[in-house]
């Protein structure tokens, strides 16, 4: 995934409507993104209701490779990625053998190759997983499965992240935010031969 920056890819995917492609209610995502964010607020430890531990543990290392903080803004867990996916993962239990399963693959794959989990493997050896099934035009074949959970993956992660506040605020989007509107610029009317003076007068004529 070294070919172009992660997040840039990442915002191609954060256009694509969540609903879209989660082929869910728009309500359904406003409701799991509302209670991702509920939890982020939380002084306690958030609790995963359906990932295990150990799942849960997996998932925020795996987003925060897709989605890492950078100068720019925080990453995928620091967005509540991770709590987010755990809400629609409830929400939509037809997701949840793909990702169950993905989840499992992993770790399989990292333990055949590395003879440790995904999470205890080293950052290196995560990373040759991930740039191995990241592109799928280029992956072996017997990688098929590890493909398609990625891309399955790195799409929800996206979603998730370029619908919270801060994946909003590193795209740089100000919509609904009151602005300030100090009239067409001078030289601009001068090019059309108008001035406030002369419109205001029709006006009140």
């Amino acid at each position: 995934m070294s070919d172009i920056s992660r997040r840039d890819a990442l915002a191609i995917l954060g256009v694509v409507p969540l609903a879209a492609m989660l082929e869910t209610s728009p309500e359904r995502v406003t409701r799991a993104l509302d209670a991702a964010r509920a939890a982020r607020l939380q002084n306690t430890q958030f609790k995963p209701q359906f990932f295990t531990d150990h799942e849960y543990r997996t998932v925020r290392v795996l987003v925060d490779i897709i989605i890492p903080r950078d100068e720019r803004s925080g990453s995928a867990t620091d967005a509540g990625v991770p709590e987010f996916m755990d809400f629609i993962m409830i929400d939509r239990p037809s997701m949840q053998a793909q990702m169950r399963g993905g989840l499992r693959w992993l770790d399989n794959e990292s333990v055949d190759r590395f003879g440790a989990q995904f999470v205890a493997a080293t950052d290196a050896q995560r990373i040759a997983i991930v740039e191995d099934i990241a592109w799928p035009a280029r992956a072996r074949p017997e990688l098929s499965h590890g493909v398609s959970f990625f891309n399955y993956f790195r799409d929800l992660t996206a979603g998730g992240f370029w619908s919270s506040k801060i994946g909003v605020e590193d795209v740089g989007y100000i919509g609904n935010v009151p602005n300030r509107w100090d009239g067409c610029p001078p030289e601009a009317l001068q090019r059309l031969g108008v001035s406030y003076d002369i419109m205001n007068t029709k006006a009140s004529g």
